[in-house]
């Protein structure tokens, strides 16, 4: 309940993609900590049943518990054996974590084969090594990227961590340094995707006017624009 404003719900994410398949795919979600009898047994029936009506993939997962709550892991584990990516929200009251993300380490360690696809405050804050857990992981920093940053580490190390330009924190983890941005997507232009985040009529959307004074290699934004979600979600044969 914590989550949005809005209802997400997957039925009708489900059913848009069905009416208009050219522009519509669906991901589906459930929260943790609906009441399901047998665990992660129960919830991957669910989740089974939503891949089986065609969504690629779950998420936004956004939800008011450590990021690496007993309950959180049971929906990672799920996601892991039906074989689908998982879109997380990460901030300072929702996916909780701590500087250096520890918690969302631990859940990559664990699930090794499951993609996790990194969003919001608390995951883009990381693209920096001076990350305040107070000031930062629920917002938007500003200035120079310090090196250390826990997002280049985690890629580093797992090769099942991606990014999420979406949304305002997307847009300001890249457009603070527009220097080290420019290098951190190439750099990383294997994990890295568009994304808006876009919600209403008229909302501005700065991830274009971004990409554009990027001004990245031509293969570098193929990959960033499309060619990894497209691979991600399994659309690319």
């Amino acid at each position: 309940p914590e989550s949005s404003s809005f209802l997400l719900l997957t039925e009708p994410a489900i059913q848009a993609a069905k009416d208009h398949p050219d522009r519509f795919i669906p991901f589906c979600c459930i929260d943790p900590r609906t009441s399901v009898r047998g665990g992660v047994k129960g919830f991957k029936s669910i989740i089974q049943k939503y891949v089986d009506q065609g969504a690629k993939g779950f998420g936004e997962h956004k939800v008011g518990l450590d990021f690496d709550d007993p309950l959180m892991m049971q929906i990672y584990e799920v996601c892991q054996d039906v074989g689908i990516p998982l879109l997380f929200h990460l901030d300072a009251q929702r996916g909780k974590d701590e500087p250096g993300l520890p918690r969302l380490e631990h859940a990559i360690a664990t699930f090794p084969k499951l993609n996790f696809i990194g969003h919001g405050p608390g995951w883009w804050a990381a693209i920096s090594g001076d990350v305040d857990e107070v000031k930062d992981l629920g917002g938007y920093p500003k200035g120079k990227v310090e090196p250390g940053g826990a997002i280049d580490r985690l890629m580093e190390k797992y090769p099942n961590i991606y990014g999420d330009l979406s949304a305002g924190s997307g847009a300001n983890s890249i457009t603070r340094d527009m220097e080290f941005g420019r290098e951190f997507m190439i750099r990383r232009q294997d994990r890295i995707m568009f994304g808006t985040d876009y919600l209403q009529p008229g909302q501005a959307v700065p991830q274009f006017a971004m990409m554009e004074k990027l001004d990245l290699p031509a293969d570098v934004d193929r990959k960033i624009s499309r060619g990894n979600a497209e691979k991600l979600l399994g659309l690319d044969s």
